[in-house]
């Protein structure tokens, strides 16, 4: 594994343009800290994918089909004909630069290469040659390139050096979307079986056992269960959650990564303590130790492998007769089920319209996909007065929150987070504005890109992000960045401690859980990390 640069190191970045005899004749050069590791053949072949085989990106053979080229040309074909925004988006750009200094990998790295106009352009300049006119008479002229190896190696690294954050089209003003290019040029490179084992894994593991991680239901039980205790050590009350429960009304599903890593772990002791304490005002729930994993690795692989992963929420929803499913916190699930769910394995007439048990209220932007998101779920109760709260508790804390780019940037997913943030603590701060909402920066390692050994990679994207956090640490004292992403989560405190080690990384509902006074609880002395609330610092040295 590549040893990661210094920060001093990684800050030093030229931007200016480099004097080249044109980026087409430009050699990839594919450096260690960059890439994530090539797939084991394994996990490709659990779901069935393309020429599974021991690979290595560094070596000059990368073993593919004697067929290749075909194979990539007419997949490219037939997604042109099956995506139309493919096709205008392969057409329309003018490469005015409106995207070029939006993406958090170029300002990180300088590379020319991770401008979003140019990672495409990568992909681009294949399209000009096999399906226009001008690129098959003029060739370089037109900005057209032959499938060769060494381009098929530049498409491949950039294309795994892109969040599909969707930051870049935000800023475009011809709306070409450079994210939807990646995912279907990555599912061009998976045709050939160029996957990643930090994207495959994952897939394979969540096809075998409903979740990235590779649970077992009973270890995933047994998880749940040390939560139950860590919770009653902390409050004193035992919470009881059920599983695989048939003719619950509702089915929760949350990522794997908050049952199995810090710091989700405590987001989902967050969730327990929620449902708990709504279980006397009628709500019925249960969790299935199946469909564990509300994350989609599918979406970074194709869209067919989405589709195909995603539909386990319904297959377990009708397994159980619930009548709708809550979700917990996380990004790109909410992508799939906000822009894709419905069609991909909809509509779920099986399933009701959810309406809140406790509120009445009736969640209509839910209509179609029957899933509701536990943030909107829970900010809905504080509006209506039904939690009891003292966010005092969470008075060590100086919270700012990260907008994660596919619940903000992709569901308009804005305020329902900050209202939840500023009724359970009291010392929150937004970043600049021009680094959250809409315009948020991503944290650098999401759509596969969250891998041990592309670190660099991930600092350098994260770079953006981190800056915004330590302005808000150094201006108004932040210590704490709350997310609603598992991915974030995972990676968040990584970026944290590179760039700005005074902060700390949170999940909303960890917060949540904190504030939240339970009927017959004992005195708290403790938050749910064991740490001492505030005043009561020389209670635990006793």
């Amino acid at each position: 594994m590549a040893e990661t640069p210094k920060p001093e190191e990684i800050a030093r970045i030229d931007h200016k343009a480099p004097l080249w005899e044109g980026w087409m004749n430009r050699p990839v050069d594919i450096r260690p800290g960059i890439y994530c590791y090539a797939a084991n053949p394994k996990n490709v072949e659990a779901v069935g994918m393309p020429n599974a085989r021991q690979w290595n990106p560094v070596d000059e053979d990368w073993k593919l089909p004697e067929n290749w080229q075909e194979i990539f040309i007419e997949g490219f074909k037939d997604r042109l004909g099956k995506f139309r925004s493919l096709k205008l988006f392969m057409d329309i750009c003018v490469r005015c630069g409106a995207c070029a200094d939006k993406c958090h990998f170029f300002i990180g790295s300088g590379d020319p290469k991770n401008m979003p106009v140019m990672r495409a352009e990568l992909l681009r300049s294949v399209y000009r040659k096999y399906f226009t006119t001008g690129g098959r008479i003029l060739g370089l002229l037109a900005g057209a390139r032959g499938l060769t190896d060494e381009v098929l190696k530049d498409i491949w690294y950039y294309l795994y050096q892109c969040t599909e954050c969707r930051r870049c089209s935000v800023f475009c003003p011809y709306g070409i979307d450079t994210a939807e290019v990646t995912i279907l040029g990555r599912e061009l490179t998976n045709l050939l079986g160029l996957n990643t084992d930090w994207i495959q894994a994952p897939v394979a593991n969540c096809y075998r056992t409903g979740n990235h991680l590779g649970i077992q239901p009973h270890a995933y039980k047994d998880m749940i269960d040390f939560f139950v205790d860590e919770i009653e050590e902390v409050t004193g009350v035992k919470v009881e959650p059920s599983f695989n429960r048939k003719g619950a009304e509702i089915l929760f599903i949350t990522p794997s990564g908050d049952v199995f890593a810090d710091p989700g772990t405590y987001t989902a002791m967050g969730y327990l303590i929620l449902f708990h304490y709504l279980q006397d005002q009628g709500l019925d729930i249960t969790w299935s130790t199946y469909a564990s994993e509300g994350g989609n690795f599918g979406y970074f692989t194709s869209h067919e492998m989405a589709k195909r992963l995603n539909a386990k929420m319904y297959a377990e929803a009708k397994r159980l007769g619930v009548k709708w499913i809550l979700g917990g916190e996380c990004g790109h699930m909410w992508r799939v089920i906000n822009q894709y769910m419905d069609t991909f394995n909809g509509p779920a007439d099986f399933l009701e319209e959810p309406v809140s048990p406790i509120t009445g209220t009736k969640f209509e932007n839910a209509k179609g996909t029957k899933m509701v998101h536990i943030v909107e779920f829970t900010a809905d109760l504080i509006k209506n007065n039904k939690l009891k709260l003292d966010p005092s508790r969470n008075d060590n804390l100086v919270v700012t929150f990260h907008d994660s780019c596919n619940p903000a940037r992709g569901m308009g997913f804005f305020e329902e987070p900050r209202y939840i943030i500023k009724n359970v603590c009291n010392n929150f701060y937004d970043m600049p504005p021009s680094t959250i909402r809409e315009q948020t920066f991503c944290c650098g390692s999401g759509a596969g890109l969250n891998a041990g050994e592309d670190m660099e990679l991930r600092m350098r994207g994260g770079l953006p992000r981190a800056n915004a956090v330590k302005y808000v640490h150094e201006k108004y004292g932040v210590n704490m960045l709350a997310c609603i992403c598992a991915i974030d989560r995972a990676v968040l405190p990584n970026l944290m401690e590179y760039w700005v080690p005074e902060v700390d990384v949170t999940g909303v509902h960890e917060m949540v859980g904190n504030a939240l006074i339970l009927d017959g609880e004992k005195e708290r002395t403790t938050n749910l990390r064991g740490e001492p609330l505030p005043g009561m610092e020389e209670e635990e040295d006793v």
